[in-house]
């Protein structure tokens, strides 16, 4: 399997920033980690071998970016506007860097996002915000409204509110989009959720899977046996899904 590390300076969040890339060609997916996690951890948990024949076969490269959740929504030191700032320059990060360089090293035209717990978070919000750059985001165990507290998760914002969080929440927005080219633009996308029948998200995941229906946004949604909020799961999540 073809594997690269890349590490630079980033301008956009001025400290140096590290991924991987799995594949050689294929469809180009961008792959957000798991909570707190790095951007080696599904290398490590063999959620990149779970997708090795498509690898191999120039199905699909993956481009495994790292998180700075931890600087951003869970830096409990930080105001939550501060929080929401350093998280739209991670935003910038991924748009106006990585996505360069993905296509740098890939020559099709598909571009997708995918990640599992935080990392759907991430895939979600960055797809439905700027649907005409990607054609597929694939949501694994995710939370798509970081100001709600199912079960033992908290409020990431801790009740701070303003148009910056709303924005950046797809489980609230979407509900109130109505501009036409924006819509139409959602409507070609191609939405996967999956999540676990216990897992505390599963509530969440329905509202959105139906708020996106709701506006002929179509979607797939799976729900999974247990809680299914394990690399176990998803390294049979991911050749199914992404």
């Amino acid at each position: 399997m073809n594997r690269e590390y890349h590490k630079w300076f980033s301008k956009s969040l001025q400290r140096e920033m590290e991924l991987l890339i799995f594949g050689w060609s294929g469809r180009a997916v961008l792959f957000f980690p798991t909570r707190m996690a790095r951007f080696y951890d599904y290398e490590n948990w063999g959620i990149v071998d779970a997708m090795r024949s498509q690898i191999d076969a120039g199905q699909v490269q993956l481009f495994c970016v790292d998180s700075i959740d931890g600087e951003s929504f869970y830096n409990e030191q930080l105001h939550p506007y501060n929080r929401m700032e350093r998280h739209l320059q991670y935003e910038s990060y991924i748009l106006n860097e990585v996505v360069p360089l993905i296509k740098a090293k890939n020559n099709g035209d598909w571009l997708e996002t995918a990640g599992c717990s935080m990392g759907a978070y991430h895939a979600l919000n960055l797809a439905m915000k700027y649907p005409r750059l990607f054609k597929k985001a694939v949501g694994m165990s995710g939370r798509y409204d970081l100001t709600s507290n199912p079960g033992d998760f908290k409020d990431l914002l801790d009740g701070y509110r303003n148009e910056t969080v709303y924005l950046n929440m797809p489980g609230q927005y979407i509900s109130n989009l109505t501009d036409c080219d924006m819509l139409d633009a959602l409507r070609k996308l191609e939405v996967i959720i999956a999540v676990g029948e216990t897992d505390p998200f599963l509530p969440g995941n329905r509202e959105f899977s139906a708020l996106l229906g709701n506006k002929g946004i179509p979607n797939q949604f799976h729900q999974w046996e247990s809680n299914a909020h394990r690399p176990h799961y998803w390294r049979r999540m991911v050749p199914l899904y992404i």
